[in-house]
């Protein structure tokens, strides 16, 4: 029998790829070697992480139980940055892979040129996506400036130190290439965890709360601007909460994939096991050693827990996924 994460899971997977099949471009649309492209690295597998967290966050903050109209095209657009970042990752130029979720990365299965475009072209349908969603129009600008900014350079320590958040995924990526060969250091893989993935994993939390904070659900009060002042400075606590969870979870997400490079075959993986170490990439094991490493990812869930108590029994699928992100093997 199931248990309750591997459904939640394998509904979030149907949800999310309902959705991005409703929105990519089909294989026929012209020109077919883009289209292709892309809709090969997004529907290589994967399991959907960053969209159910994003779809299960607008759930909890909607607090109806029922999932807000719209959230599936949300977490969609999330999985459409993250396939184009593990495009790029995977490119001769950054970390020169063959294979991603089991299948040959994109590069290899068409050519680079068209594994470039295919990933600038995601990340463009993405925001296009969230532009259009039905929420009212200060709720998807808060959106954008949210994932906008996990997915930048510019932000946390490397750029406006007043937002108070880390570095995006782009600036991550490139303080990870810079310090590759160089003795790692707890900040430095702190830094690179926090920005690199953490990032797009605490913002897909965040922006599904303010979708729920925003939506124009029939039989839900449409908002004005006004109104949407008022309700995010009510719920200012419930954002800084899912920031908190995300951050969290996010850093414990990614000390579990350094342990797994480290302890798991290429099969295993569904992608190259050991370049990590070979490498002599920034992880977290390379600092702390890999039990150590264990009993901080669990730490960390726990603050992630914590962060959703208010919420009570409606922050159980958020946490049932959480404590998934560190017993998974693959």
């Amino acid at each position: 029998m199931d248990s309750p994460v591997d459904i939640l899971l394998a509904n979030g997977v149907k949800l999310t790829d309902a959705a991005l099949e409703r929105l990519l471009p089909s294989p026929d649309t012209l020109p077919h070697s883009i289209h292709r492209a892309m809709r090969h690295s997004v529907f290589a597998g994967g399991k959907r992480l960053r969209p159910i967290l994003c779809m299960e966050a607008a759930r909890m903050v909607a607090g109806r139980g029922e999932l807000p109209d719209g959230a599936a095209s949300l977490g969609a657009a999330i999985e459409m940055l993250h396939t184009y970042s593990l495009i790029h990752d995977d490119l001769p130029a950054l970390d020169n892979d063959d294979l991603r979720r089991g299948q040959p990365t994109c590069h290899v299965a068409f050519d680079e040129a068209i594994a470039i475009l295919a990933g600038d072209a995601l990340q463009t349908l993405a925001f296009q996506t969230i532009a259009n969603l039905p929420a009212i129009a200060a709720s998807v600008v808060a959106i954008l400036r949210d994932v906008s900014a996990a997915v930048a350079t510019g932000i946390g320590r490397f750029g406006d130190l007043s937002t108070g958040l880390p570095p995006g995924m782009i600036g991550g990526q490139v303080v990870d290439i810079e310090s590759e060969g160089a003795q790692p250091t707890a900040e430095l893989v702190e830094t690179i965890h926090r920005a690199k993935t953490g990032a797009l994993i605490t913002t897909s939390i965040v922006s599904g709360g303010l979708f729920a904070l925003g939506t124009t659900n029939p039989g839900a009060p449409r908002l004005d601007s006004e109104m949407w002042d008022r309700a995010t400075t009510l719920h200012e606590d419930t954002i800084h909460r899912l920031r908190a969870f995300g951050e969290n979870a996010g850093l414990a997400f990614q000390i579990i994939d350094d342990i797994l490079d480290m302890t798991q075959s290429s099969a295993e993986l569904g992608k190259t096991a050991g370049k990590d170490t070979a490498a002599i990439k920034a992880t977290w094991p390379a600092v702390f050693g890999i039990e150590a490493s264990r009993r901080d990812a669990q730490q960390l869930i726990a603050a992630a827990f914590a962060a959703l108590e208010p919420f009570g029994e409606s922050a159980a699928p958020l946490k049932s996924l959480a404590q998934y992100l560190t017993t998974r093997t693959h």
